[in-house]
Parts: C-alpha cells; sequence; structure tokens
C-alpha cells in the first residue's frame, strides 16, 4: 500500500512592518517587530524602530538646574530680561512724546491733579502699583542717567538668574521685588509720587545674593554694589528709599523661598511662596486705603491738603515724580 506524503508548509518570510515588500530577520529591540535597514536605528544593544527612537526622544526630561530651571536650548536665552529692557525703552520713548504717560501711569498712593481731582492707588487705580515699575524720571535728577544705570544693572544680573531660576520664575521675582517698593511707598508716603525699576532691580540684588550663597558662588561683588546703592539712596535727594528698601526686602525674601526649598516639595514652595507674598501686600493695600478713606471722611478732603507745603505735593506729584525708585 502506497502512501503519498503530503508537501511541506510555505514557510512566510518576515518583512518589515513599515514597508511589507521588504523582506528582513532583524527585529527592534524594543518592541520586537521587523525592521528594514531603512527602519534601524543603531541602539546600546542591537538596533530600534524608528517609532521607538522617537518615543524615547520624548519619554527623556531635559536636565534641571539645582533650582528647578530648565537647562540648555532654548531656556538659555534670557527672553524675559530682554523683554524686560525692551518694555521699558518702549516706555520711555512714550514719555518723550507725552507727558500724560508719566502723570497717568506712575506711583502714586493719594494725590490731587491739576484738575483738583483726587487720584492715585486709594482712589482704585491699583495698576500705578506696576506700571510705575516701566517708568523713568526725564527731567531733573538723574535725567536720563535713571533709565540708563536701572537697564545695565538688569542687563548684568537678569540673565544669570533667569538662567539659574526659569523664566517664569525670574519674572515673578522682578515683579513682586517691584510691587514691594510701591506698597511700601504707599504705606510710608502715601502723598509721594515715584517712577523707575529699581525697586525692582534692588529684589534682583537681593535674590542673586541669597541664591549665590546656596549655590556657593561668589557675592563679593554683588555686596560692594548693594553697599553702594544703598549708600546714593540715603544720601542723594529725590530717591524714593522705600522703594528700594522694600524691593531689596522682598527679592531677598523670595530668593530664599526660591534657593532653600527642599527639593521634594520645591515645586509647591515655589508658588506658594510668591502667592502668599501677593496676598500680604493685597491686603496690606487695603488696610491703608481703608485709613486713607476714614481720613478723609473724618477731615473733610485729603488728609494734610489744607497744609500748603503738603498741598503743593500731592499736587506737583501728579506733573511729575517727586522720587525716583
Amino acid at each position: 500500500m502506497s502512501t503519498e506524503s503530503s508537501p511541506a508548509p510555505e514557510t512566510s518570510v518576515p518583512t518589515c512592518y513599515r514597508h511589507p515588500g521588504r523582506e528582513t530577520y532583524v527585529r527592534c529591540t524594543r518592541c520586537d517587530r521587523y525592521i528594514c535597514p531603512e527602519c534601524m536605528r543603531d541602539a546600546a544593544v542591537g538596533h530600534q524602530c524608528v517609532d521607538c527612537v522617537a518615543e524615547g526622544h520624548r519619554s527623556v526630561r531635559r536636565p534641571s538646574a539645582p533650582l528647578g530651571a530648565r537647562r540648555g536650548g532654548a531656556a538659555a536665552v534670557p527672553v524675559v530680561t530682554y523683554t524686560l529692557i525692551g518694555l521699558c525703552v518702549l516706555a520711555y520713548l512714550a514719555e518723550m512724546a507725552s507727558s500724560a504717560v508719566v502723570r497717568d501711569f506712575m506711583m502714586v498712593g493719594q494725590g490731587v491733579d491739576a484738575g483738583g481731582r483726587i487720584v492715585g492707588v486709594a482712589e482704585g487705580q491699583w495698576y500705578r502699583l506696576f506700571t510705575s515699575l516701566f517708568l523713568h524720571q526725564q527731567n531733573g535728577g538723574l535725567g536720563i542717567t535713571h533709565i540708563l544705570f536701572n537697564m545695565w544693572a538688569l542687563w548684568a544680573v537678569g540673565p544669570a538668574l533667569e538662567q539659574a531660576l526659569g523664566r517664569w520664575r525670574f519674572l515673578t521675582l522682578y515683579l513682586l521685588s517691584g510691587l514691594g517698593g510701591s506698597v511700601l511707598l504707599y504705606l510710608v508716603e502715601p502723598n509721594g509720587a515715584a517712577v523707575g525699576a529699581s525697586g525692582a532691580i534692588f529684589g534682583l540684588f537681593g535674590a542673586f545674593f541669597v541664591i549665590g550663597r546656596r549655590m556657593g558662588g561668589p557675592v563679593g561683588p554683588i555686596v560692594v554694589l548693594l553697599v553702594i546703592n544703598l549708600v546714593i539712596t540715603f544720601s542723594v535727594p529725590g530717591i524714593s528709599w522705600q522703594g528700594h528698601v522694600g524691593g531689596l526686602a522682598t527679592g531677598a525674601l523670595l530668593g530664599v523661598a526660591f534657593a532653600y526649598a527642599p527639593a521634594a516639595s520645591r515645586h509647591i514652595v515655589h508658588i506658594a511662596a510668591p502667592v502668599a507674598v501677593l496676598v500680604v501686600f493685597a491686603a496690606l493695600v487695603m488696610v491703608k486705603t481703608a485709613d486713607l478713606h476714614a481720613a478723609m471722611g473724618a477731615l473733610g478732603g485729603l488728609p494734610g491738603a489744607a497744609e500748603p507745603g503738603v498741598a503743593e505735593q500731592a499736587s506737583g506729584a501728579l506733573s511729575g515724580p517727586s522720587g525716583q525708585d
């Protein structure tokens, strides 16, 4: 009895998962799919497909600096520093075009304008606390050297701090430091007026010192710069010491929060600290505003307005700043 042998089954030849017409026996070491030479990418062991390589790139995080900022690439360009300088220069050009820019946006807590109206932060113009940071004195006092020195200082310390902190932390530090100077001026001398970025710059100085010590860097130069500027602040007439001291204290405080936050809770601290500072400032402004309104109600007008010296200061404040930050 004869038996017929059945034909051997045909073995299918594996093909590339991306190119079905190409035979291959090489597998991706990550996903185990077949890949042709065009789809192969060298790996530490064997080869990987293009999809696995792309997925690996997406999952790799950029290295972080000690304070949580991203390193390298576009993060190394001090975009915020350059933007702040540009905004201050644009504001200065706007001041040259119209004197109303200074009158309407400088820091004044409570004053009387040329038309006899009471204006300022106490009257709901809270934006003056921020907008004054971008304005600078044009005539009298330091003149153009006011903006030149502030922009030089921002250019000198800004890039290093921005790279260490990251863009958002750096911007937060700058704005809250400037706000700290405005708030202290409002609390101590509500009828005074001031313009300038010096409060924010002093805040950068304070944070630079704290962070420099934390990271073991040289802090001698910044100490010398701080001492010189503090001497100028308290010895040269027409400079708002409140703006400088308020900015310095705020910057140093935020510097401590940024530099000494525990690694495990760094992200939370870096958010909570600025929010807490902002809440405190808002509360102080509201309390001071209530006090000023109560004093106005009791005296039937702006406190001190009956005194010629104070009236002149309040009225003059709305035509030009009496102090420079």
